[in-house]
């Protein structure tokens, strides 16, 4: 049976769990590239040379990183913010993981119970979870591989993740760091970020979107 890869989709209406495809999570000092496990190091060009290429590349911010719960979250948010700015890439948060009926505002935030809706209207090509409860970035990976051809990276403070087109896990400030390197090292050595120029989006007091 040939090996199942972990691609950007869409797959179909009910994707089956890459762990019940036989995708195994990275030990420590590893990644996982579309199912393949590889050396870390290896990964942090491979996701750097995706987010170059990228036309919309998007950070997903999870509440982990967006609140300040302890000086480590708002280290690691600083450190994002810089990773955003070297790529340049959106920044749309994940700030509350309840579903927002009768929709969400797919300019200005992510649900983990809708993440289709974020992707397809921003025209999401790749972007990276991280933050994110696993639980939530779980389903929320599944549904975007089954429904949108988004190329996913989660990067994870625990395992990794299965259902991610490529995971990282134990992700540390310095981890961070080590991403937003690599990032300006190959534009220094060339390679153009091809991201579109976009609007910043901001939410006004009536609720209306201003931009």
């Amino acid at each position: 049976m040939e090996q199942y890869q972990v691609l950007p989709g869409p797959e179909a209406f009910l994707p089956p769990s890459a762990a019940s495809m036989g995708i195994t999570l990275p030990d420590p000092g590893e990644a996982h590239i579309e199912g393949r496990i590889v050396d870390e190091e290896e990964a942090y060009e491979y996701a750097a040379r995706k987010l170059l290429g990228a036309k919309v590349p998007t950070i997903f911010p999870g509440p982990l990183v967006l609140w300040k719960w302890n000086e480590k979250a708002a280290k690691k948010a600083k450190a994002i913010r810089e990773l955003a700015e070297a790529m340049p890439a959106r920044l749309i948060p994940m700030a509350d993981y309840r579903p927002k009926y009768p929709k969400i505002i797919a300019e200005l935030e992510i649900n983990p119970n809708h993440p289709n809706l974020t992707i397809w209207h921003n025209k999401i090509d790749v972007c990276i979870f991280i933050g994110v409860h696993c639980h939530q970035a779980n389903l929320a990976l599944k549904i975007i591989r089954g429904g949108t051809d988004c190329y996913t990276i989660a990067m994870c403070a625990q395992a990794g993740h299965e259902d991610a087109c490529m995971s990282f896990r134990d992700i540390s400030l310095e981890k961070i760091h080590k991403l937003t390197a690599t990032v300006n090292k190959l534009k220094k050595e060339g390679v153009k970020s091809q991201a579109e120029p976009f609007t910043q989006f901001k939410m006004s007091r009536q609720g209306r979107i201003e931009g």
